[in-house]
C-alpha cells in the first residue's frame, strides 16, 4: 500500500524548487554529512567534463530556518520558504538524524549540532545570517549564536528555550502528562502521535488513522539516534547559565503554546535582557508557524525588515 506521506514528498520538493531552493549535501567532516536546502542561484550547473563548483556566496541577506524535533526542514518550514525567498537567501538545514543528515560520531549534544551547522553554512559561502529556530531547533540556534556571534547577526525563536534543564524537563512532562521526552516526541503508535499533536496544536487536528500511520513511518526514523539526542538535550540546573548575546533576539510565540508556554517565553525575554523582544500570535499553539502561517510570516518579515532596510516588502 502506498504511503501517502511519502507520496506527497515529490510534490513538496517541487514546490520548494518553485520557491527557489534545492537540496545540497555538505560533507562536514569524515563520517558526517548534512543536507541543506539552498538557494538555486548559488549553485552552478556542472559541465560534463569538469567537477562541480562549490556554491557561490549568497547575494541577498541570509535567513536560516532550523526545524524542531518532529519533522525535517522543509516539512517544518513549508509555508515560510516561499514567503521569504524573493527578498532573502533562504537556507533550510536538516539537523543530524533528520532527512539525509547523518554522522558516525557519538556526540548528540545541541552544541555538536550547532558546530556542524556552522561548518556547513561556511562551506556554503554564508558569512552572516539571521537564524530562525523552532523548538529543538531554537536550542541549536541559541548555541550557534553563542559560539559564533560573527556568523549570527540576529535570531527569531519560536516555542523554545535556551537549554532543557532537568527542572524544566520534569515540570513540562508532568504538566503534559508524559513519562519521558521520548514518549512525547518519539511516538510509536497512532495514539501517541495524536497525543503529541493534541499538545502541540491549539485547535484539534483531525486526520484519518491511515495518515497518522504513514506519518509515523516516514517522519520518525533513526529512533535510537533521536532518543540519544533527547538524552543529550537535558542538562543539570547547576550547569545552566545565560550567555550574553550581542544579537537582537525576537521571541515569536503561539499564545496558546502548551509545551513552552508564554510564561516561559516572558521569563526567557527577561533573562536575555534588552536585546530581546517578544510577540505572541493568538489562536495558535506550539506549531504557530504551521497553524497561522500568514500571521507568522508577516511578523517574521516585519522583524527582518528592521534588520535589512533594503529588504522591505513593497
Amino acid at each position: 500500500m502506498v504511503n501517502l506521506v511519502a507520496a506527497q514528498r515529490p510534490l513538496l520538493h517541487a514546490l520548494m524548487k518553485m520557491a527557489g531552493v534545492v537540496p545540497y549535501s555538505v560533507d562536514i567532516e569524515p563520517g558526517t554529512t548534512m543536507n541543506f536546502w539552498v538557494p538555486v542561484e548559488t549553485l552552478s550547473k556542472p559541465k560534463k567534463t569538469q567537477p562541480p563548483k562549490p556554491p557561490q556566496k549568497p547575494t541577498k541577506p541570509v535567513v536560516v530556518l532550523v526545524h524542531g524535533f518532529a519533522a525535517e526542514g522543509i516539512v517544518t518550514w513549508q509555508f515560510q520558504v516561499g514567503a521569504l525567498s524573493k527578498r532573502y537567501s533562504v537556507y533550510v538545514p536538516d539537523l543530524l538524524f533528520f532527512g539525509d543528515s547523518i554522522t558516525k560520531k557519538s556526540d548528540r549534544s545541541p552544541t555538536f549540532q550547532a558546530e556542524c551547522l556552522a561548518a556547513g553554512l561556511r562551506k556554503l559561502g554564508v558569512d552572516k545570517c539571521t537564524v530562525v529556530g523552532f523548538s529543538y531547533g531554537g536550542m541549536v540556534a541559541f548555541k550557534l549564536a553563542e559560539l559564533w556571534p560573527e556568523l549570527v547577526e540576529a535570531m527569531v525563536v519560536s516555542g523554545s528555550i535556551l537549554a532543557m534543564t532537568d527542572s524544566i524537563s520534569g515540570e513540562t512532562l508532568q504538566r503534559l502528562g508524559f513519562g519521558s521526552s521520548s514518549e512525547l516526541l518519539l511516538p510509536t503508535s497512532v495514539k501517541g502521535l495524536k497525543a503529541l499533536l493534541s499538545v502541540a496544536a491549539h485547535k484539534k487536528l483531525w486526520f484519518p488513522d491511515r495518515l497518522h500511520k504513514d506519518f509515523l513511518e516516514v517522519m520518525f526514523n533513526n529512533r535510537k539516534d533521536r532518543a540519544e539526542l533527547l538524552e543529550g538535550l537535558v542538562m543539570s540546573n547547576k550547569d545552566s547559565t545565560v550567555p550574553k548575546f550581542p544579537q537582537k533576539i525576537h521571541l515569536l510565540w503561539g499564545l496558546n503554546d502548551q509545551i513552552f508556554n508564554v510564561e516561559l517565553a516572558r521569563k526567557l525575554q527577561e533573562d536575555l535582557g534588552d536585546n530581546a523582544t517578544f510577540q505572541s500570535i493568538p489562536k495558535s499553539g506550539h506549531l504557530v508557524h504551521l497553524e497561522r502561517p500568514c500571521v507568522y510570516n508577516r511578523c517574521l518579515k516585519q522583524f527582518l525588515a528592521t534588520l535589512h532596510s533594503n529588504a522591505q516588502d513593497k
